[in-house]
């Protein structure tokens, strides 16, 4: 019976051992993995149909919300390069999926096979694998180019908004100016008919023995000239208006 206790105690300590020596994925990998597992952050971060990649929807949100709660920053970019030193590739071109054959849905035991690699592995010096580079999707690339098509577009149109606002500003100034000169020329016209009729006051003035009576004619003088004065006077006003 005490041989018995001994080799339990034996195998118990053999298995804490093997416990113990068992190696333990790093804190990067085990994170990530409990994001992607948690069904609550599935419209963020979840796994792929097949579960043999995950896969970021919504790269603000999961930057602003989910990333300070593990990883204490909020850099895309970041997690992105942590992702690639751990041999993760970007798997589709629309969106930001990333593989690795040992990171599987269901699978956190596989955890602890993955590898960080050296530098000079990760510049391609001895594994094949292509890093991720750190470009939007195409469908965000196809945004920017509309985005761009529209603003060049809007430029376009208010260019040529301006070019047909100009012209249509010289027309009117155009006939702005016709209607100055004619007004000027109107005014002249006024001017020299009231100094013909001016004249012909004075012409008229009374005449005793062939000598002609200052008193009336002086009057009606002053009178035709305070006139035209201020009919000069009101046309200078109104051209100047």
């Amino acid at each position: 019976m005490p041989q018995a206790m001994t080799m339990d105690h034996d195998q118990c300590d053999k298995e804490l051992l093997e416990h113990v020596k068992k190696p333990s994925p790093p804190p990067f990998l085990l994170k990530t993995y409990m994001l992607v597992e948690d069904p609550s952050t599935d419209d963020v971060i979840s796994w792929n149909k097949d579960g043999t990649a995950f896969v970021v929807w919504h790269t603000a949100e999961f930057s602003s919300d989910l990333l300070p709660t593990l990883f204490k920053h909020s850099n895309f970019s970041s997690f992105v390069r942590q992702l690639n030193t751990y041999g993760f590739r970007k798997v589709v071109t629309t969106r930001w999926e990333f593989y690795n054959d040992m990171f599987q849905r269901g699978q956190q035991d596989l955890l602890c096979n993955i590898r960080r690699r050296k530098a000079w592995e990760r510049k391609g010096l001895v594994s094949s694998d292509k890093p991720i580079i750190l470009t939007a999707p195409k469908e965000v690339d196809n945004e920017q180019k509309s985005s761009q098509s529209t603003s060049s577009s809007s430029s376009s149109s208010g260019y040529n908004s301006l070019l047909g606002e100009n012209k249509r500003l010289k027309k009117e100034n155009g006939v702005l100016l016709s209607e100055l000169t004619s007004m000027k020329n109107k005014c002249k016209e006024l001017i020299d008919l009231v100094a013909v009729y001016t004249n012909m006051e004075q012409d008229e003035s009374p005449k005793l023995f062939g000598v002609r009576l200052g008193a009336p004619g002086e009057k009606k003088r002053n009178r035709s000239a305070e006139i035209s004065e201020k009919i000069h006077v009101l046309l200078s006003r109104s051209i100047i208006m």
